[in-house]
């Protein structure tokens, strides 16, 4: 079973669950023979033609996988299977052994939801035209072949980590008190091999994979999930807090006073890093970063380059413009040096090696990269996303607009942006403004049409 509402524009992703499913088994089967063809592959006596595969902690994710490798060997390619694993972790895979890789995940979204992330060799994104043409296949219900593939098992793991250690400086940091919430995903599987050789100590929360996410939902965007980890860094006097979302390529920082540091400021900060290695090299940031971003990356003399919302965009626009760094309001950061590719554990080291390497402590250190008040990711279920992004357009006529991604609305000192979800019935309100008053001000006007619309 394959709904056609699966396919999104970033992954394929849907329920798997429960009385409405969209997707099964049999579905991944047709999945994994139609993306051998869409990708080319013929397979060879030499191996060069291969996958690799992993999946997270899902419940259906290791049967899902299965199916669609039998889809894969029955094309007679073969695939390297890494187990579970972060999605990080499979973008490393990708890089590292230089092969199309596929990911079973669902990402942030509930236990009864799976999906797959695609990339091809080397971890480069793949694009609409790519996933348009799988399901063009699909949808001709593309036979399986008569078999011939393998399936090989490998750890990547440690590799994965000696990868991140080379590209991080942890050397001579003071010891720090990390409090790091694996919301039950595979953060759990990684930060240990991660942590093991780190001078620090380390307070997990919720660090056992679990699909059934029995504590919280393992999205960080909504402030309720983060609770949890903030209550922690105050109780145990921690440094920061770490909070992955459920295939842990996203990484939420809170402060020594449980506070979280805006995704935008922790842009800028490692930004700011990258570039004194490399000055004048290209960041590449979206629609709805902080426009304290471009600011700063100028005055260190870099150059910002605006992407549209989602993986596939900013990797793509990481390659045009050989970036050294990226970063997503959403709390994903991309580094050139990992293959282009967004890791939240990434983000994590370097935040602690900035914070390791002076006394001061991390509310006080990100106070120059924060110079606007943001509302956060407001989301409303709405029934008709653009009438009710025209309303607002309406309502905000005499303003300079665009439609490079969602609505965009700016004023002198202020921008507004409406964006559906790639993922799920959502419309997603980000304000931005110089004052917290502001910010409320223009975040109250807009919810008020969407809501009256929607």
């Amino acid at each position: 079973m394959l709904n056609s509402v699966i396919f999104k524009a970033n992954d394929i992703r849907g329920l798997v669950t429960g009385p409405d499913v969209q997707w099964d088994a049999e579905g991944a089967r047709l999945l994994g023979a139609a993306w051998v063809d869409v990708l080319g592959l013929t397979g060879g006596a030499d191996g060069s033609d291969r996958l690799v595969i992993g999946h997270d902690m899902r419940t259906t994710s290791p049967e899902l996988q299965a199916a669609f490798v039998t889809g894969v060997t029955s094309r007679g390619v073969d695939v390297v299977d890494i187990g579970l694993a972060s999605t990080d972790l499979l973008w490393f895979a990708s890089g590292h052994l230089d092969l199309p890789g596929v990911m079973f995940t669902a990402s942030h979204n509930p236990g009864d939801w799976n999906g797959i992330k695609f990339c091809l060799a080397g971890a480069a994104p793949v694009t609409s035209d790519h996933l348009a043409s799988l399901q063009q296949r699909v949808a001709a219900s593309t036979p399986t072949g008569s078999g011939g593939g393998t399936v090989t098992e490998q750890d990547l793991l440690p590799a994965y980590t000696a990868h991140l250690h080379s590209l991080v400086n942890l050397t001579g940091i003071r010891r720090l008190t990390v409090v790091a919430d694996a919301g039950n995903g595979m953060a759990g599987h990684t930060l240990p091999s991660v942590f093991a050789d780190i001078d620090a100590e380390l307070i997990g929360l919720y660090t056992d994979p679990d699909g059934s996410f029995p504590n919280h939902q393992p999205n960080p965007l909504e402030p309720e999930n983060l609770v949890d980890a903030q209550r922690a860094v105050r109780e145990h006097g921690a440094d920061l807090g770490l909070v992955f979302d459920g295939d842990a390529d996203r990484c939420f920082i809170i402060d020594e006073r449980g506070e979280v540091v805006n995704p935008s400021t922790l842009t800028a900060l490692i930004a700011g890093q990258e570039l004194r290695r490399e000055p004048g090299a290209a960041v590449v940031i979206n629609t709805i970063t902080s426009r304290a971003v471009a600011e700063i990356v100028a005055e260190q003399g870099g150059r910002i380059v605006v992407s549209k919302v989602g993986h596939t965009y900013i990797k793509a626009a990481m390659a045009e413009h050989d970036a050294i760094f990226g970063g997503e309001h959403s709390a994903h950061y991309y580094f050139r040096d990992f293959w282009r590719a967004d890791t939240g554990m990434l983000a994590a080291l370097h935040t602690m090696a900035l914070l390791g390497h002076q006394s001061e402590p991390l509310s006080t250190v990100v106070q120059d990269f924060t110079r606007y008040a943001a509302s956060g990711e407001i989301n409303s279920t709405v029934s008709n996303a653009a009438a009710c992004m025209d309303a607002v357009a309406a309502e905000f006529a005499d303003h300079d607009q665009d439609r490079a991604d969602g609505l965009t609305v700016r004023g002198p000192d202020w921008w507004v942006n409406l964006r559906p979800s790639n993922t799920e019935p959502l419309l997603r309100l980000n304000v931005e403004a110089p004052t917290t008053e502001a910010v409320e001000q223009l975040r109250d006007r807009v919810l008020a049409i969407v809501r009256a619309e929607g």
